[in-house]
């Protein structure tokens, strides 16, 4: 994409998914560009994931493919994030 911000990039590769429990948005912050996960319909209780996205990715040849691959990853990680409970939870009282 030649004339075209970083942002605008980011914006029109997220414009191609689309998902039933999360919206993704693409944010410019003080360190540069950062992706944006949230679930949908969960309001304030649910927190918003937060991951940077470095220049060198969105110069990628394969950006579209590379960035797939980071979404994807980030996806896993926030689900991940989402637990209130596992096995490694430390226990206060039962």
């Amino acid at each position: 994409m030649t004339g075209v911000t970083d942002i605008e990039k980011v914006r029109a590769e997220l414009d191609r998914y689309q998902h039933t429990l999360l919206d993704f948005a693409a944010a410019e912050t003080a360190s540069g560009l950062e992706l944006q996960i949230r679930a949908h319909a969960a309001g304030d209780a649910v927190h918003t994931y937060h991951a940077p996205l470095h220049p060198r990715d969105l110069a990628h040849p394969q950006f579209p493919w590379t960035f797939q691959r980071y979404l994807y990853d980030c996806i896993h990680d926030y689900m991940v994030e989402l637990f209130t409970r596992t096995p490694q939870t430390t226990e206060v009282s039962r």
